[in-house]
């Protein structure tokens, strides 16, 4: 299948390859849907296997995005970039300020911020060649590095997944795992720890397990191990298709809600979770903290109204849980047709106003 037929499926709008040889950059900027504004979306960089695994993950990510935007209210289209390349070693100015340009070059369709891999301090650079940035330092006026929003959003999400299947929302002396203890997934420990909530974790890197467990009192356990333990909730908090038909077979949890994109593996993992009465709280609605903070920029950054919007994603997520229930189908379908419905709904009143527009022309000409 050519990229054109794979972009032609979910009606992706571009594919932008990008390349910087002095610097190493290897980066491609994917843009899906832009209806309800600019395509906002962050910057990934990654180890990649190979350079079509790049691109699939770049158009993956990018189609999320329209669907997180949408469902979170925001006016905004979805976008991604992903630069290849491991974020430890392969890091330098030259790269960013060449990806900044690339940016530049898109002329306002594309607004990037960070994401994984990435840092505050990356976007800066990023910010010498472009101002369509979010996630840059406080000090140039900008709401900083995303992760605690995110990350405030995933813990209130959790507790209306947790009201959901428990009748409460209240998290003390549930058993929550979490896979994955990176930035966004250590602060939403301590919103659990605060709470009284227990945790089991596990992480690759073993310096972040070892500080989860001193700063919380976690238990720390494999990575091959982690969806299989006891516990209330698990939270996947690192790369996606951790739910899969290997995973399924071990699952004990309740609930499942944490803050990596792309949770499923296929859908139809999503449809074997509502069968078996496990309550999934969708990932594009659940992790949009830091994307509803970081768009608030876009308007001149307040901090209280920011915080505020990703308060809502409580309320999303109930309004998602409530239909799943009413029309006997799975929470990602609701969610998704949720997004849907807005995107759909701009369309057509786009297309009303064209429509208008054409004949106000035309009588025009008729008059003249």
């Amino acid at each position: 299948m050519s990229w054109f037929e794979v972009m032609e499926q979910h009606d992706y709008e571009e594919l932008i390859l990008c390349q910087d040889k002095a610097s190493g950059l290897k980066a491609i900027i994917a843009i899906h849907d832009t209806t309800l504004g600019p395509a906002l979306g962050g910057t990934r960089m990654w180890t990649y296997a190979s350079e079509e695994a790049a691109i699939q993950d770049a158009l993956r990510l990018s189609r999320g995005m329209t669907y997180k935007n949408a469902v979170s209210g925001l006016n905004l289209g979805g976008g991604k970039a992903v630069i290849i390349g491991d974020p430890r070693r392969d890091k330098n100015e030259a790269m960013f300020r060449a990806f900044g340009r690339y940016i530049q070059g898109l002329n306002g369709r594309y607004v990037t911020a960070e994401d994984v891999g990435t840092s505050e301090e990356d976007m800066n650079l990023i910010y010498q060649e472009t101002d369509y940035v979010t996630g840059i330092s406080p000090s140039y006026g900008s709401s900083g590095n995303p992760s605690p929003a995110t990350a405030w959003g995933v813990y209130q999400g959790m507790k209306a997944a947790a009201k959901e299947a428990f009748g409460t929302d209240l998290l003390e002396g549930k058993t929550v795992a979490v896979q994955g203890i990176g930035n966004v997934a250590m602060s939403l420990c301590n919103y659990l720890y605060e709470e009284g909530a227990r945790l089991i974790v596990t992480d690759l890197h073993k310096d972040s397990v070892k500080q989860a467990v001193d700063r919380f009192g976690a238990a720390a356990v494999d990575p091959a191990d982690i969806t299989g333990v006891d516990c209330d909730i698990y939270a996947p908090c690192a790369l996606g298709g951790t739910i899969n038909d290997d995973t399924l077979k071990t699952l004990k949890a309740k609930v499942v809600a944490g803050c990596a994109n792309n949770q499923l593996l296929e859908t139809r993992h999503g449809d074997i979770l509502h069968e078996r009465g496990i309550v999934y709280a969708p990932d594009y609605v659940i992790n949009a903290g830091g994307v509803i903070n970081i768009a608030d920029e876009l308007n001149g950054y307040n901090s209280e109204r920011a915080w505020s919007k990703i308060g809502e994603i409580y309320t999303s997520l109930e309004k998602i849980f409530e239909t799943s229930r009413t029309e006997g189908i799975a929470t990602y379908i609701a969610a998704d047709r949720l997004a849907e419905r807005r995107i759909e709904l701009m369309k057509n009143t786009r297309s009303t106003f064209l429509q208008q527009g054409h004949h106000a022309l035309s009588a025009r000409r008729l008059r003249g």
